[in-house]
């Protein structure tokens, strides 16, 4: 016999609205209650408003800016004067979504504060996203601008971009909205002359004029799932106007173009210019102006969009060696955390961190050059020791980096081997 508790003999309403299942497109009942795919989606709708409304709210959660450059110090070394001016752009930002629409009837309209990070590889500027993102709890994503073309072309469009930032919130367009999105390569997609393009130029010019509203702010309709936009698929709409937006680039040959703008107003009878030969890249990264991104291929409108800019000095041996103990994610730590795991003391003597400092500074490749290092050096060490299992320490030498040695192992019986 069937159970009627589920299919009771009067017409079925929501419990919430009072509609029958005529009137709404689905109605789920259960033993005692009803409720229609509308009520669903107002309740979503209100659960939604109720979490962006404590963000809101929650202006004693929005760190100050000498605590979020606090916070920048645990884990990026170098760059002060980078992170104090990043430091306040972003208090300024959230601070301005934190007031809401406020500001919208006074005379006073506060703009984005989007930011342009210049600087070699390996110097931090993802890591600096990636460590705001986690004092801020807010959705984070990272897009290659080199994969970037116009729509209609082979490749990614820019509204992939915030397609990542979606999917990195768990599909939740209000957090969303408030999210950090970095860009990288940027300067992969500048022009080939300072001049306008009179043909299409697929992946320079031609994205940069696209990303000029989804940086300024704008509703950008966007494929839920990923891919190319197709006419009867789905959209989510997606308002910019509160996403912060981090570019990065390496731009090589933009010192070039600052010293001769430096140059000009320097001349004179010898002294000024010997002054100006005598500047390093890194020197002249922190003079970097507008007008010197306009002549390396950026498009004015696009310059116009990033306020902020900040030139990212090339990591010194000091800062690299500090690096590589001190953040609280540092490459040591991380390592003797792995051989912690299996109960083995793993240690570095100081000349064996100063190799590892001295190989990355060679290869010119920044931090990340020491991970690769890393990775080299210590890969039949983690393949063998485990294996040995009475292993009580292990030490890596300066020979061991540089491959001329096996590390020191103590047994825990006290005897040692090499």
């Amino acid at each position: 016999m069937k159970d009627k508790r589920y299919r009771p003999d009067h017409q079925i309403r929501c419990s919430f609205c009072g509609k029958t299942a005529e009137e709404v497109d689905q109605l789920i009942t259960g033993s005692h209650a009803s409720i229609c795919s509308e009520c669903i989606h107002s309740a979503n709708e209100i659960l939604k408003q109720s979490q962006y409304h404590q963000f809101q709210n929650a202006e004693f959660e929005l760190p100050k800016p000498a605590e979020i450059k606090s916070f920048l110090d645990q884990y990026v070394i170098g760059h002060e004067k980078a992170k104090k001016a990043i430091s306040v752009a972003v208090y300024n930002h959230y601070k301005r979504i934190l007031l809401g629409n406020s500001y919208d009837t006074d005379d006073v309209e506060i703009e984005k504060s989007n930011i342009l990070l210049i600087g070699p590889t390996g110097v931090g500027k993802t890591l600096i996203a990636q460590t705001l993102a986690r004092l801020l709890h807010v959705p984070f994503s990272i897009s290659d601008a080199t994969t970037l073309t116009e729509a209609g072309y082979v490749g990614e469009d820019v509204e992939n971009i915030l397609v990542r930032l979606y999917h990195a919130a768990n599909f939740d367009i209000e957090a969303t909205e408030r999210g950090i999105v970095f860009i990288d390569e940027i300067d992969k997609i500048a022009r080939k002359t300072a001049s306008p393009s009179i043909t299409r130029d697929v992946s320079g010019e031609g994205v940069q004029q696209a990303l000029l509203k989804i940086l300024e702010g704008t509703i950008a309709a966007i494929p839920p799932r990923g891919g190319r936009k197709h006419p009867e698929a789905p959209m989510v709409n997606i308002n910019t106007r509160n996403i912060l937006f981090i570019v990065g680039g390496a731009f090589d040959g933009l010192t070039d173009i600052i010293r001769r703008r430096t140059s000009q107003k320097w001349i004179g009878f010898g002294a000024d210019t010997q002054r100006r030969n005598k500047l390093s890249d890194s020197e002249l990264l922190e003079l970097v102006q507008p007008e010197d991104l306009l002549q390396y291929g950026l498009i004015p409108e696009l310059v116009g969009r990033i306020p902020v800019i900040i030139g990212m000095h090339e990591l010194s041996e000091k800062e690299l060696l500090a690096i590589l103990v001190e953040p609280k994610n540092s490459l040591i730590k991380q390592y003797k955390k792995l051989f912690e795991l299996e109960g083995i003391e793993l240690n570095f003597t100081e000349k064996a961190l100063a190799e590892i400092v001295n190989l990355a500074v060679k290869r010119k490749t920044g931090a990340r050059g020491l991970r690769s290092i890393l990775e080299h050096v210590m890969l039949d060490i983690m393949f063998k020791v485990p294996s040995l299992g009475n292993v009580k320490e292990c030490l890596i030498t300066e020979d061991v980096i540089l491959g001329k040695a096996e590390p020191i192992l103590k047994m825990s019986d006290s005897r040692q081997s090499a």
